[in-house]
Formats: structure tokens, sequence, C-alpha cells
């Protein structure tokens, strides 16, 4: 008997023990933001965050206010949700809030990639060649891809002015723009020939499918929840990413943008085996190319629903065009659409803030590396714990709150337009003027290094597709479809189902 008590002690102790390391007894200290553990031990929230984050969000927000610190499979979270605060968040310097923690345990879990200690991300590389000259390059390349894609397959103007192709949109876009900013940044086959730019465009459409497979299985990596079977096909697909990306692939190919070459010759002077560096452009491509596409369909699927918009920005095209002595007809040169024209469409660029506001939703995350307290907009402090991480969901926070964007919910092509048709940068909340209105790319010293780059594929797809197209909705009056809840936080939202559409070349003018 007293066997079995001695054991059932030692069970109870080694319990309490586990519990303790998972923090499943963690109480609220004084100072700290309000606690809420969950129903259950470890996972605590964890099942109603990742079935639908900003409904789980808003509920606790509801309930604690505009801090508060949830567990979350084994971790507690700091969710931070006034937007006047978020400035203070920013700039916390990275010994008190790291983003590069965080950053390097979920690369290792979804890519297989183990970042290098020093100069891990190499921001600093990354805007030398996502801006200026090196966007200047990087457009025309994109440009020169995204034709070489979308018009080889549509023939000439006399044989095709009464034939339609049909297409769901979400499928044309992502497939598009994946494939041009995949060799734009990867490089293309040499020499430059009828050949080889059909071994473009059959390289690229095989690497696009086998990316789409590895999409939609991202969720589940991230929170790792594969089943058997997916996990293995996740294995799979990036062993297969690995090979086609390699280092040794790329030294066959030609005009590889600089940003690439230098993000692979920096961590091989740094002597990072190959095999890792293989495994780094997995990661490169995922980041340059998994939200562009979704948030192209988007652009183009709002304008198609919003007859005003779509006639602001067709005139603005026409426009930029006319202003440059170019014009879309039969025996005319193919556009030529440089950085410079692209500077000159504030239409176009509040249309594709506006989509960015209403469709991308992104989670912005730093680790705890220390005790520490933060202080909020309203003057109240709060004391954040070493090992916590703190989070920022600007989506429900900045983008859909009425206070700041009136009538969130609707598509408003201007709304970033002042009355005199420049960029608006004037947003309030409570009277008092935001710095952060608007976060598709994060914010602070970690905002995405590639978003000029981003936000000119995007704007070059959809500038070609107006000069060049007459397209319309096969069902003018089906609805803009539901966003798939399952990937909030990871940048560019998909929608739970396609649109079917149809374009064609424009008649003779």
């Amino acid at each position: 008997m007293q066997r079995q008590d001695s054991k059932s002690q030692i069970q109870r102790a080694e319990y309490l023990s586990l519990a303790l390391m998972f923090g499943a007894f963690r109480q609220r200290r004084s100072g700290e933001p309000p606690l809420d553990r969950g129903p259950l031990p470890w996972l605590g929230h964890v099942l109603d965050f990742r079935r639908d984050t900003a409904t789980f969000l808003e509920k606790m927000k509801r309930k604690h206010g505009d801090i508060f610190t949830v567990l979350l499979g084994g971790y507690y979270y700091t969710f931070v949700m006034d937007p006047l605060s978020f400035g203070t968040v920013m700039k916390e310097p990275r010994t008190k809030l790291d983003f590069n923690t965080f950053a390097g345990q979920l690369v290792k879990i979804v890519f297989g990639y183990q970042p290098m200690i020093k100069n891990q991300f190499s921001l600093e590389n990354s805007n030398k060649h996502l801006m200026g000259d090196g966007l200047v390059v990087m457009t025309q390349a994109m440009m020169s891809n995204l034709q070489n894609l979308m018009l080889h397959s549509i023939g000439t103007r006399n044989n095709s002015q009464k034939i339609w192709k049909e297409d769901g949109l979400f499928n044309y876009s992502y497939n598009i723009v994946f494939r041009a900013g995949y060799l734009s940044l990867f490089g293309n086959e040499t020499p430059t020939s009828t050949a080889s730019l059909e071994k473009d465009r059959e390289e690229s459409q095989e690497l696009f499918c086998e990316f789409r497979k590895y999409d939609q299985l991202f969720p589940k990596l991230v929170y790792r929840v594969l089943p058997p079977g997916e996990k293995i096909e996740a294995e799979r697909l990036k062993r297969l990413f690995w090979n086609m990306l390699s280092v040794r692939k790329m030294r066959t190919k030609g005009n590889i943008s600089s940003w690439v070459q230098v993000q692979q010759q920096e961590r091989a002077e740094q002597d990072m085996e190959e095999f890792m560096q293989d495994r780094f452009m997995l990661l490169l491509l995922w980041a340059s190319q998994s939200n562009t596409g979704p948030s192209s369909f988007w652009l183009l699927l709002y304008l198609m629903k919003h007859p005003d918009a779509m006639r602001a920005v067709r005139q603005e095209v026409e426009k930029v065009l006319k202003e440059t002595g170019q014009e879309v007809k039969d025996g005319a040169p193919l556009v030529d659409l440089t950085r410079d024209m692209l500077l000159q469409t504030p239409i176009l660029d509040s249309a594709v803030e506006e989509t960015l506001r209403l469709t991308t939703a992104p989670i912005l995350t730093r680790a705890v590396i220390k005790d520490m307290s933060l202080k909020m907009a309203d003057g109240n402090e709060y004391c954040l714990r070493e090992g916590d991480r703190l989070a920022m969901f600007p989506h429900t926070a900045v983008q859909k709150d009425p206070n700041i964007h009136p009538d969130p919910l609707s598509f408003k092509y201007d709304r970033f337009l002042t009355a005199e048709g420049d960029k608006k940068t004037e947003f309030y909340k409570d009277g008092k003027r935001l710095k952060y209105y608007n976060m598709p790319w994060g914010a602070g010293s970690t905002m995405c290094p590639g978003r000029f780059f981003a936000t000119n594929e995007l704007k070059q797809f959809v500038f070609l597709m107006l000069a060049y197209f007459d397209l319309e909705l096969k069902n003018p009056d089906e609805k803009i479809p539901e966003i798939d809840v399952r990937r909030w936080g990871f940048g560019s939202m998909q929608p739970i189902n396609d649109v079917q559409f149809r374009y064609r070349l424009k008649l003779n003018n």
C-alpha cells in the first residue's frame, strides 16, 4: 500500500513539474497585462487561435482591452491591439524585442534552413538591391518576363479578335505573377532565343504547380499539425525545391538578380554548406513570391467588381502610355513599362493600397529578450517577461478599424488619395494622427525590404492587363469570395474559391 502511495506521489510530482515547465500554473504578476491561459494545459487557446485568428483576437480585446497575454501552444503571447501604441513597440531596441530570434525558429521548421548567427537575414543588402538602381533593373526584367508569359499563347490581333480565353482569376493571376517574379529573381535560360523563352515558360510552370501544393500545406506546416501523409508530401516538395533552386543550377542561369546573387555569395563567404544555401533559396522564393500573386488577384477582382474604379485606373494607364508616346495597336512595339512610368500612377497606387488594407493580415511578432516594461499610448505601463513573445495584428487593430477607415469593409479605390489627387497620409484615431495607418509590409526595422519590388510587380501586372486586354467576369453578379481564415497571419489572404473570368486582346484601335 505504501509502495502504491509512493508511486502515486511520484506521478503527481512529475505531473506538477511538467505543468510548471509548460506554464500551466502561471499567475499574473503585478503590473503585467491581463492573463488568459485558456482551457487546455500547454495548448491554451491555440485551437481557437488557429481556427480563426481575427475572431479570436477581437474576442480577447473585448474581454481584456488593448493589451493581453494568452497561452498558445506552450508560448505566452502578449498582443498589443492599440495602433497608437505601435510606435512604442517599434522603437524598442533588439536587445529587448528581437525579430530574428522568432524568425530563426520559424524558418528552421518551415524551410529546413538554419540561419547564420551573423547578419542572418541581410536587410542591408536587401535594401541596397531592392531599391534605387537595383529596382530599376528588376522592374525591367519583370516587365519582359510578364510579357513573355502573358502574350505568347494569345496569337495575333487578327486571329484572336473574337476569341475569349477563360480561366480562374486567382489561378491566372497567381500563376503569371509568381512565374514572372521567379524568372526575374532567379534568372533565365541562356542564351535568349525562342527555345530558351519556351524553356523558361516550361520550367516556371512546373515550379509554380509544385509551389501551390506546398503553399496549401503552409499553415499546417507552420503550426506543426501536418498528418503523416501531408508531412511526407511536404518533405518531398522541400527536397524538390532544394534541387530546382540549388546553387549548382543557379550557376547555369543568366540574368540572375543582384539580390539573389549577393545573398548567396554572402553565405558562401561565411562558409555555409552548399546544401544549406539551397534551402535558403527556397526561403527567398517563398518570401518574395507567396503574397504578390494572391494580392494581384484581389486587385483585379476589386477593379472588375467596381466599374468606377476600373474606369479611373484604365484612364490613368492610357494617359501614362500616351505621355510616353506608346500605343497598343497592330504593329506597335511591346509596351516598355519603366519604373519612372510606375511613379506616375497615383490612382493605381491608391487602389493597390486599398487592396492590401482589405486583404493582407500578417502577425508581427517579437521575442522578449529580457524583462522589460512597455508604455501604452494611454499612459499605462505593463511589464513583459523574458521568454514571452510580443505580437501585433494590424488587420483588425488598424486596417479594419472604422474609426480610422470609415466603412472599412468596402473597397474604395480613392481612399488613399487627397482631394487634389495626391497620396493621402493623414489618418486619425481618437483625434490623434497615426503613424501606422496601413501595415501590409510590417513596420520599423523589420519592414519587408522587398515591398517596393512587390508593389511594382502588382502594378506592372495590372497595368499590362489593362493595356493589352479586354477582361470581364464570366458571371458579373458573382460575389467576392470569402477569405480562407486558416491563413490569418501569413501575409496576403487567399479566397476560399476561385472566380472565373475571360480575357482577349483588345480590338484594333
